[in-house]
């Protein structure tokens, strides 16, 4: 009788057709095992899955396409831009040449329209492109609307590029880092107490100096330096060192006026201003906080962006990968960012580095990574209990760098032990023009609320310099609350604790003082922007299209905690709620609702067509919604 029961339930649940099959599958089984296992034995307890999944398998290319065209062939080389030059290997080259021979083996279109040819007017993907009969003509010629392709000639669309020459100086070593050898050279050398490598002696610059300094200082009692002189230590030792640095130097034949900005160092006052007080920052978002998904935030509203944590070393190296998350699109105007790194010398360099080769408003230290791989090598939220190098790390790049330098932190390392309130002031006197304070300690990370009454007494502690405060604000409401604890700012989103990612329209209900019921259909037209969008950065041909989806899945496992407003008993939605399974308005609502991840595939899928044979995905955070 219970198995007929049951039985009848599922055939009545299969009947129901407002909600995806995926999740009531993993419903059921979820129910049937709880029943089983107590009939058996008695019940594990689950283990709270949290952090990240480790050794997530790759998608390389040659995963979803085993034939694939030569470089020499193709009109994108491997660096994706594009190229003309001919096959070294001959008969040897593994890749197909024919071009005949790979429409054959070629995978099928994917839609009759193809974004890059309707916005731009031309498809560089070419017979590579996985909607090429939008652009195709006889003989696999690649059609060009020379109207439309003029307009966007000459426009920079996305700045911040990695050139070839650029990357052989970094990979042979042979790019100049100037300004910063000469701060470390003066850090290096031994004065007073500070010993080999520059320590810097005593609790604080106020009682001891900041050691080091070659150049002579006026002292205004026990060690005390003026205000200006405390704001850069080693400014005279870099002019100096700079003025006979330029002394020997060959002097170069100039026709008409010339500047003396390669030579007299700018003072702090002198420095660009960073205006963005009272503006809504989106903050730098790992893996998530792509350029195609910070051009949807600006869209609905985001003033201030931020590329994703980028490691100084990478960049050092010349990496194309690490340099991918600098890059910059041209609708972007107030544009940071953010580094991480452990030690002077490279941290130093690396800020150099980007001052000479990129545009960006403001440079960002990640001293609030709470990640151990980031933490463990010194780090992250490490580098606020070596108060020593930190100390280097913002001094030095502040001294290379011609834009702000602003520094994100936490409360603390340990839950209970909160040490913000004394680095705050250190780090308005070592030169940064902004702090933003997340409202954790890296122990809690983000299982609790924010605290945003001892981000309220940080910002008073910080004055003038303006701290923005970050942590839990997922509607207007909480923006409000959170401007009114005296924050010059907030920052949205973070990581796994997130607001712009669950809803990026979260900038236009702030903006707007609203809550906005937003249908399924508007979510999913933003969806299809931001496929479109990411087939622009990342290409139209197989290889792009996937990598399109894999971004497009790492933000559908956020997007899927969003509650619509016309379902909620109270408002607003709080940012740590997890709801139970519910069904929504319509069937795309509550596919949307999905924790599962083939439901994510499906809503890709509904965008970029089928996934290739053998696809997987395994989402970057676990969570306590999907096993």
């Amino acid at each position: 009788g219970e198995e007929e029961g049951e039985e009848k339930e599922e055939e009545a649940v299969g009947s129901c057709q407002s909600e995806p099959p995926a999740k009531r599958v993993r419903s059921e089984d979820g129910e049937s095992q709880e029943d089983g296992g107590a009939e058996e034995k008695e019940p594990v307890e689950r283990k709270r899955a949290r952090g990240q999944n480790k050794s997530r398998p790759c998608m390389k290319p040659n995963h979803y396409e085993q034939s694939r065209l030569c470089p020499s062939v193709t009109p994108l080389g491997w660096d994706r831009s594009p190229c003309a030059y001919k096959c070294y290997f001959g008969p040897r080259c593994r890749f197909l040449h024919d071009i005949s021979q790979y429409m054959a083996t070629k995978p099928a279109d994917l839609g009759l329209r193809c974004v890059l040819f309707e916005t731009f007017g031309k498809c560089v993907y070419g017979v590579t492109c996985r909607f090429a009969q939008a652009h195709l003509g006889d003989g696999y010629q690649n059609v060009i609307n020379t109207n439309l392709a003029k307009q966007w000639e000459g426009k920079s669309l996305v700045r911040n590029n990695l050139s070839k020459d650029l990357q052989h100086q970094l990979r042979k070593r042979k790019f100049s880092f100037k300004k910063a050898d000469e701060y470390l050279r003066a850090l290096a050398k031994p004065h007073g107490e500070g010993g080999k490598g520059g320590k810097a002696t005593g609790s604080s610059p106020e009682e001891k100096g900041v050691s080091n300094c070659t150049a002579p200082q006026e002292d205004l009692g026990d060690g005390l330096k003026c205000p200006e002189q405390r704001e850069d230590p080693k400014a005279d030792a870099l002019q100096s060192s700079s003025s006979t640095g330029s002394e020997e130097a060959s002097p170069t034949k100039t026709a008409g006026p010339v500047t003396d900005e390669d030579v007299i160092k700018l003072r702090p006052c002198e420095k660009r201003k960073l205006e963005i007080q009272g503006k809504l920052y989106l903050a730098p978002l790992t893996t998530c906080g792509n350029l195609p998904f910070r051009r949807i935030c600006k869209r609905f509203g985001a003033d201030v962006t931020c590329g994703e944590m980028a490691v100084c070393t990478n960049l050092l190296q010349g990496q194309s990968s690490e340099w991918a998350l600098l890059k910059r699109h041209h609708t972007e105007d107030l544009f940071g960012v953010q580094l991480e790194g452990a030690f002077p010398d490279t941290m130093t360099k690396c800020a150099e580095l980007l001052n000479q080769t990129i545009e960006v408003d403001f440079v960002d230290i990640n001293v609030g990574c709470p990640i151990d791989l980031v933490y463990k090598k010194g780090g992250g939220c490490a580098l606020m209990t070596r108060s020593n190098k930190f100390e280097q790390i913002v001094r030095g790049m502040n001294s290379v760098l011609d834009v702000p330098l602003t520094v994100k932190i936490r409360t603390g390392v340990q839950e209970k032990i909160n040490v913000a309130p004394k680095i705050i002031p250190k780090i308005r006197e070592w030169g940064a023009a902004m702090v933003t304070l997340h409202g954790r300690s890296r122990e809690q990370r983000y299982t609790r609320g924010a605290d945003w009454d001892y981000i309220a007494e940080c910002a008073k502690i910080a004055s003038p310099m303006p701290l923005f405060g970050n942590g839990d604000i997922l509607s207007y409401e909480d923006a409000e609350r959170a401007l009114g604890t005296g924050v010059s700012g907030i920052m949205i989103a973070r990581q796994v604790c997130v607001g712009a990612l669950i809803k990026p329209w979260l900038f236009t209900e702030i903006k707007e003082q609203r809550h906005w019921d937003i249908s399924s259909s508007e979510r999913f037209d933003i969806l299809r922007d931001f496929t479109n969008y990411g087939l622009e950065h990342w290409g139209s041909d197989t290889q792009g299209v996937e990598k399109t989806r894999k971004f497009l899945l790492e933000w559908l496992s956020f997007l899927c905690r969003y509650i619509p407003v016309g379902l909620l008993e109270h408002l607003p939605q709080k940012i740590n709620e997890r709801p139970p399974y519910y069904l929504g308005r319509d069937y795309l609502e509550t596919l949307m609702a999905s924790q599962n991840v083939e439901d994510w595939i499906k809503i890709s899928e509904l965008l970029l067509g089928p996934v290739p044979t053998n696809f997987t995905f395994l989402p970057k955070h676990k969570a306590n919604s999907y096993r």
